[in-house]
C-alpha cells in the first residue's frame, strides 16, 4: 500500500553493559538460557529491535552479517509465540546455510520453550520436510523456492502465519525471489507481524517495504550500505597474472582463517586446486557442490580444519564465523551491494579485520561505485610489476625500472587520481 510510510524513531539508545535482556523484556526463562550461553549483554541491534519486536510491531531493520540479528528478530518471535498458544512464525531466508545456521541459532531457545521447528531447504528430502510439518510446528525457516513448493503442495498453510520476518531481503531480491516473496506475502495471514532485516536499502526494499508493512519502525544500527566499521579495506589494482602470487603473498602474511571470494562458480573451484597444490588446506562451496559436501567444508571452516575458504557469494550466505581474519575479493564483485555483505564476514563480535580486494586497471568504476555506497574512500595500491625471483619465503613487489625502490607504487588506477 502507497500510504505506508516507515516510521523513523528518535535517536535509539546504544546497547551498553548495564542493559540486560530482561531490561529489554525478555522473560527470564531465556534470558537465564542465553546467560548460560555466556550471552548476557545485548548488541546494539537486539537492544533497539527486540522491545519492538515484542510489542508486536512491524520493523525494518538495517545490520550488517554479524550483528546478532538473528536473536534481534528470533527471540521476540519465541516469546511472542510463547505468550500467544495459536500463532505461528515464518523466517525466510535467501539460501540453505542461512537457514540452517538461523535454526542453530534458535533451537536451544525453542527446545527450552517447547516450540516445535521445522526447516524447509533445497537439497532435502520432501517426504521428511512434509512429516514434519504434519507435526504441526510453531516456527517454520525456509527458502523461498521450497517453501513455495510446499504452499502448492498444500502442506504448509501460510495463511496460519501470523508472524513473519524476510532475514536479508536486499540478498533474497538480488537472487531473483522477488516473485516467491510476493507470492508469500500474498497467502500469509493479513493481520501480521513482519519484520525485514537487510544489510542495505534499495529502492525494491522500500517498495517491499511499504507494499507488506504497517508503518514499520525503521532501525540502524549503521547507515544502509555502511562497511563494518572494525574492517581494514584496500584495493590492490593488478593484472590476471599477478592475482595469484600477490593472494600467496596474503596467505602468508595472514595465518588466521580467510574467506576468499570469486565471481565464478569454475573460478571457485580452479583457485581452489591451485591452492591445494600450493599446500594450503582450502576448500569451496558453491551451488555446483552438493548439499553434503557444503555442509562438510563449512563444518571443517568453522572448526579450524581449515583455514581458507574459497566461495562465491551467493553459497556464502550461511557462513557464521566470528572470527574470519581476512576477506579476499579475488575478483571484485557484479554490485557495490554484494561487497557490503562480503567484508561484512570479517570484522565481527568486536574483533578487527582486514578486506583486500583485486582489481584490475579497467575496473575502476566498480571501485568508485563500492566507495560511493560506504561513503568510504579505500586506500588503493598499485602494483606495477611481481618479481617472481624473490626468495621462497614470499614473492615481493617491485616497480618497472628494477629493483631497490619503494615496494609498491600508489596511486590508484592508471590514468586517475586518488579521491580526495
Amino acid at each position: 500500500m502507497t500510504d505506508k510510510i516507515i516510521q523513523e524513531p528518535p535517536m535509539p539508545p546504544m546497547a551498553n553493559a548495564d542493559v540486560t535482556f530482561e531490561q529489554l523484556g525478555i522473560l527470564p526463562v531465556i534470558s537465564d538460557l542465553l546467560a548460560r550461553q555466556g550471552i548476557k549483554t545485548p548488541t546494539p541491534i537486539q537492544h533497539q529491535a527486540i522491545p519492538s519486536g515484542i510489542e508486536g510491531k512491524d520493523i525494518v531493520g538495517i545490520a550488517q552479517t554479524g550483528t546478532g540479528k538473528t536473536f534481534a528478530f528470533g527471540l521476540p518471535l519465541l516469546q511472542r509465540l510463547v505468550s500467544f498458544p495459536h500463532a505461528r512464525a515464518l523466517v525466510v531466508v535467501p539460501t540453505r546455510e542461512l537457514a540452517q545456521q538461523v535454526d542453530e541459532s534458535l533451537h536451544g531457545v525453542a527446545q527450552a520453550l517447547k516450540i516445535n521447528t521445522a526447516v524447509l531447504i533445497g537439497g532435502e528430502s520432501m517426504n521428511g520436510q512434509m512429516s514434519a510439518l504434519r507435526r504441526n510446528p510453531r516456527l517454520v525457516i525456509a527458502t523461498p523456492g521450497r517453501l513455495i513448493d510446499h504452499a502448492e503442495r498444500r502442506s504448509i498453510q501460510l495463511r496460519a502465519m501470523t508472524m513473519v520476518v524476510l532475514d536479508e531481503a536486499d540478498r533474497m531480491l538480488d537472487m531473483g525471489f522477488a516473485p516467491q516473496i510476493r507470492k508469500v506475502m500474498e497467502q500469509v495471514a493479513p493481520k501480521r507481524q513482519t519484520m525485514l532485516f537487510s544489510a542495505t536499502m534499495p529502492a525494491p526494499i522500500m517498495s517491499m517495504a511499504h507494499r507488506y508493512m504497517s508503518i514499520p519502525m525503521r532501525i540502524e544500527v549503521a547507515p544502509a550500505g555502511t562497511a563494518a566499521r572494525l574492517v581494514e579495506q584496500e584495493v590492490f589494482v593488478t593484472d590476471r597474472k599477478g592475482k595469484l602470487p600477490l593472494l600467496e603473498k596474503l596467505l602468508h602474511e595472514h595465518g588466521g582463517t580467510v574467506l576468499i571470494f570469486t565471481r565464478t562458480k569454475r573460478g571457485a573451484t580452479g583457485l581452489c586446486a591451485t591452492l591445494r597444490k600450493l599446500g594450503l588446506s582450502s576448500a569451496e562451496i558453491h551451488s555446483n557442490r552438493s548439499q553434503p559436501q557444503r555442509k562438510r567444508a563449512l563444518e571443517d571452516f568453522k572448526s579450524g580444519r581449515i583455514r581458507i575458504l574459497v566461495a562465491t557469494d551467493i553459497a556464502a550466505r550461511g557462513i557464521d564465523v566470528d572470527d574470519i581474519e581476512l576477506v579476499v575479493n579475488y575478483d571484485l564483485p557484479e554490485n557495490a551491494e554484494d561487497y557490503v555483505h562480503r567484508i561484512g564476514r570479517t570484522g565481527r563480535a568486536g574483533k578487527t579485520g582486514k578486506a583486500v580486494s583485486f582489481a584490475f586497471p579497467d575496473e575502476r568504476g566498480k571501485v568508485s561505485q563500492i566507495e560511493r555506497l560506504i561513503r568510504t574512500t579505500i586506500n588503493t595500491t598499485k602494483l606495477v610489476e611481481f618479481d617472481s625471483s624473490a626468495p621462497s619465503g614470499g614473492r615481493h613487489f617491485a616497480p618497472r625500472g628494477g629493483r631497490g625502490r619503494s615496494p609498491v607504487s600508489r596511486g590508484g588506477f592508471r590514468g586517475g587520481r586518488r579521491r580526495p
